[in-house]
């Protein structure tokens, strides 16, 4: 949103609330109000576009949810964005100036990455670990089969130019930068030239990556050399037949330990990506997975309940087998809720195997023990996981039946 902002008019006001930040001041009454989501928000971003348009206000919605189901949205909102909105954002502030828009406006074509303003820093509003937040990329090459990246980004990986990348990394006043890629080394030469040109700052960051990166002694070199504390590799599971289940078979399960070690040789984190609910997941999938984390020593984890976004070539195979359980987007969140029927477990047994995961991963000896084997990056990564130990217990407590009748 802060990027968007910054291709509106001179002579428009401009406010972001970023709810995971802030209330929103109802006491405003703006003309325009821009609504981004993904799934699990749909119905509360939906209830809000209610209240904002029977004040009078013109609704307009973009983002994940809303192109995935651009007809479910366009009930809810005055006018709807699907796919990447740069440029059509500009047209509608125009339209809606001189008092006739369209309802949809839609990106058939690649949105240019060149020129992009940078984001208006004012608007970042989170007061967390994180200095900057940007891209130097979009999209990704892989289409796997539960991912909604190639639903939303349609026309392919797409590269910025890396002055303008650099230029943006620089400007922020901080040190430690979140590049917001789905995949930053994608194209490796890009990601080299990239890093090199961001060293100079001598600022600290991390992003996302697959498991390919490991193999590029070069490009692990450049990127710690540049600065790279920590990077989220999707391993998504411990299961072979799983990875090529969902047409992620280039994930190749039996180089995960010796792809770990080569990053952390270089001196960078990892956090992995785990999913659980594949076909060929079993019971026995989430203590062998915690297994393999513990002795890999995995810095942190994000865990994730399988979930079959709409539109997805995986929602489309579970509902031509009807196996979708539920359409209310609320419980699509990979979290608290189970929206399809496992092939080798009940859902309950799917949702307690997270469960255990979590709390097993997060415990005191687990992190002792992966953060005795791996100590990469110990004075930082030491304190992430005592609050994730902390943020899980809170959870735990608060989705208790004992704590839901206080």
């Amino acid at each position: 949103m802060p990027y968007l902002a910054a291709r509106v008019p001179a002579d428009w006001q401009v406010a972001h609330v970023d709810e995971e930040a802030e209330e929103i001041d109802w006491s405003v009454d703006p003309d325009v109000v821009g609504i981004t989501f993904h799934t699990p928000s749909a119905y509360h971003a939906f209830n809000l576009a209610s209240r904002f348009r029977s004040r009078g206000t013109c609704v307009a919605m973009g983002g994940p949810h809303v192109t995935l189901l651009p007809e479910e949205a366009g009930r809810h909102a005055d006018v709807i964005f699907v796919g990447e909105a740069e440029g059509l954002w500009e047209e509608f502030l125009h339209d809606f100036a001189t008092g006739v828009y369209r309802r949809v406006y839609r990106r058939d074509g690649p949105a240019s990455l060149t020129d992009i303003p940078k984001a208006r820093k004012s608007l970042y509003h989170r007061r967390d670990f994180t200095n900057g937040v940007l891209f130097a990329t979009r999209g990704c090459p892989n289409r796997c089969d539960f991912c909604t990246i190639p639903l939303m980004y349609r026309h392919g990986f797409r590269k910025r130019p890396i002055a303008e990348v650099a230029s943006e990394y620089g400007s922020f006043s901080g040190k430690r930068i979140i590049f917001w890629d789905e995949n930053i080394a994608a194209d490796k030469e890009y990601a080299k030239e990239l890093f090199r040109a961001i060293a100079p700052y001598r600022k600290w960051w991390s992003s996302q990556a697959t498991i390919q990166v490991s193999c590029d002694d070069e490009l692990l070199a450049a990127a710690a050399g540049s600065g790279c504390k920590q990077l989220f590799l999707g391993l998504e599971s411990v299961s072979q037949s799983s990875m090529d289940e969902v047409h992620k078979g280039f994930n190749r399960v039996g180089d995960y330990a010796q792809a770990i070690r080569r990053v952390h040789a270089r001196g960078i984190a990892v956090q992995a990506g785990i999913v659980f609910g594949f076909d060929h997941d079993t019971p026995a999938v989430f203590r062998e997975t915690v297994d393999f984390l513990e002795d890999a020593g995995i810095q942190n984890a994000t865990f994730n309940i399988l979930t079959p976004y709409p539109g997805t070539p995986l929602f489309q195979r579970l509902e031509a087998q009807g196996r979708i359980l539920t359409r209310d987007w609320r419980k699509y969140n990979g979290r608290t809720d189970v929206v399809f029927q496992p092939q080798q477990m009940r859902p309950e047994e799917l949702l307690a195997g997270f469960r255990y995961a979590n709390q097993r991963f997060y415990s005191l000896s687990s992190v002792v023990k992966r953060l005795g084997a791996s100590p990469t990056q110990l004075w930082w990564t030491l304190p992430l996981n005592l609050a994730y130990r902390a943020s899980w217990a809170e959870s735990e407590w608060r989705s208790s039946p004992a704590a839901a009748s206080i």
